[in-house]
């Protein structure tokens, strides 16, 4: 009898465990179709052709899967609001993302569009009547920092079971990790922590390691915590935040760019992989997840299942992210060569060398599939260690701790020797690249584009990589090899890092997309609809 008794089921879970699997039937019940509501309908041809589009605007602006879709949302809310001033956007802006794609067709409610638009007010304002920037910001930034986060805020109203799955796995582990975490004397004593600089930076490395997210995303999630009220703003709280939006700005870009933030991060991208799993296995059955994860023999069954699962996603995950990232530069790539590098060659210096041309385009792309097919996935042993964490988490046992620290400061020598040392093998390797590419009479303009594509190439596929990692709760080992090419392949990573965040606002691609192909291509489609209508209408006439 005793067996049965729910009350016995309940003590071998932790709370924080039993607070999730709460949150997680929440979210079931809401991710469940409403009856009884009028839902926003889009005409299913011209639905099709617009989601074609959106599938072509995966390539270009490629990002990871799991933010394609409020980048879209992001994309389509710049170009509303730039035209058409004054009028309601809401209706038109969510019929456009339905009809991409982004949204399942009659299954918005109609009372949503109210929402929106009040979302897109409240932004609006705040873009409208904010202060003259300050020194370092621009108003040109503002809008884009600003937009981000409204994006953010739509896609929630939009999907609030997708943010409340997501938020609650954060917040579990957030909570665990708040106990296990601690701060190293190297790291107090060099840089100083509150309590609550210390719970903030939790957060935020839990945001980045256990759901990759975005500076967007992670700053839309801060706003909502540090104002409860964040969603229905008070008029003059909505004023207030206004007048000091260039002071909220800086405070969260401070606290995204703490200097322990990447030491945060570390300690949890390494312990995730049971936090992901766990959520994977109450997803898979709410209603059962109580009774089913108390029994710890049920419980390595179904943590042995998620893992091959998500392993089997992970192996699809990272051919598609190579596949896209290789493809996106590829064709900026294409672009810069025949709206730049073929005319310089051809008007400037009076001829073009052919393989120099086809060494720009495929040779960046060869160092990705390198990067790609020598992926190794986690090894067998591995997934016993994970099945002792996630139950350590699952039940409340253990007392691990993960220390934050940082490395022992060097004195000025040897950060003067170590600085010079790695100039040096920074002007080795490019010097190199260009030495090579000058033997094979490689054209001058051809030499910068090879050394941009090259390093972004290499920081897209060892993002890549260590996304592949994801499962992985050893700690990767050092080799011989690792010594010896580390040095020569560090300095080309950090420059396409440096690269990476000025190219997604430069993307040449992206913008002849923007400003020549979409605003007539997207008039098109709804022009369409309404054709498709009338055609409709006109047929419902004969009876």
């Amino acid at each position: 009898m005793e067996e049965n008794n729910p009350n016995i089921i309940d003590s071998k879970l932790s709370k924080p465990t039993q607070r999730l699997i709460d949150q997680y039937h929440e979210w079931y019940w809401l991710s469940q179709p409403k009856e009884g509501v009028v839902t926003i309908h889009v005409d299913e041809v011209a639905s099709k052709v617009a989601a074609f589009y959106e599938r072509i605007r995966e390539i270009v602006d490629w990002k990871e899967e799991h933010l394609m879709r409020r980048m879209a949302i992001e994309r389509i809310l710049k170009r509303r609001l730039f035209i058409n001033t004054g009028v309601k956007k809401a209706e038109p802006f969510i019929l456009e993302l339905i009809r991409g794609g982004h949204f399942p067709n009659d299954r918005i409610e109609k009372t949503k569009i109210e929402d929106v638009q009040y979302i897109i007010d409240k932004y609006a304002y705040i873009l409208e009547n904010n202060p003259p920037p300050s020194k370092d910001k621009t108003k040109a930034q503002l809008y884009n920092k600003i937009l981000g986060i409204a994006a953010c805020e739509i896609e929630e109203t939009l999907d609030p079971a997708s943010y409340l799955k997501a938020n609650a796995l954060i917040e579990y582990m957030e909570t665990t990790m708040r106990e296990k975490i601690v701060i190293g004397e190297e790291a107090l004593a060099r840089v100083g922590m509150t309590e609550r600089e210390k719970d903030i930076q939790i957060y935020i490395a839990v945001q980045r390691a256990l759901l990759n997210l975005d500076a967007p995303i992670i700053s839309y999630n801060f706003l909502k915590r540090q104002y409860s009220s964040w969603s229905a703003l008070p008029p003059e709280t909505l004023q207030k935040i206004t007048s000091n939006i260039y002071l909220i700005w800086g405070g969260i870009e401070k606290v995204l760019s703490h200097p322990l933030g990447d030491k945060f991060y570390k300690v949890c991208e390494r312990y995730d992989t049971p936090y992901l799993l766990l959520g994977d296995i109450i997803s898979y059955d709410p209603g059962g997840a109580q009774e089913k994860i108390s029994d710890p023999g049920i419980l390595e069954k179904l943590i042995e299942e998620a893992y091959n699962k998500r392993l089997g996603t992970l192996r699809t995950r990272s051919r598609r992210a190579a596949f896209y990232s290789t493809l996106s530069i590829f064709l900026s790539n294409v672009a810069v060569l025949y709206a730049i590098e073929v005319p310089f060659a051809k008007y400037v210096i009076g001829q073009f060398n052919k393989t120099a041309m086809i060494i720009d385009v495929l040779g960046p792309t060869f160092l990705m599939f390198l990067l790609v097919t020598t992926i190794r996935l986690p090894r067998k042993e591995n997934l016993k260690l994970v099945i002792e964490e996630v139950k350590k988490n699952a039940y409340g046992e253990g007392k691990d701790v993960f220390e934050v620290e940082l490395y022992p400061r060097r004195s000025f020598v040897f950060r003067l020797m170590f600085g010079l040392l790695y100039f040096s093998i920074f002007c080795l390797c490019f010097g190199a690249m260009t030495w090579g590419l000058y033997r094979i009479n490689y054209p001058p303009l051809s030499y910068l584009i090879m050394y941009i594509f090259t390093s972004l190439i290499a920081f897209a596929g060892v993002k890549i990589r260590q996304r592949a990692r994801e499962l992985e709760l050893s700690e990767e080992k050092e080799t011989i090899f690792n010594l010896i090419i580390d040095p020569f392949a560090l300095p080309l990573i950090r420059l396409g890092k440096w690269l990476m965040a000025r190219w997604q606002k430069i993307n040449i691609v992206a913008v002849i997309f923007n400003y020549l192909i979409e605003m007539p291509f997207l008039t098109f489609i709804e022009l369409l609809e309404k054709w498709r209508y009338f055609l409709k209408e006109k047929k419902e006439e004969i009876h």
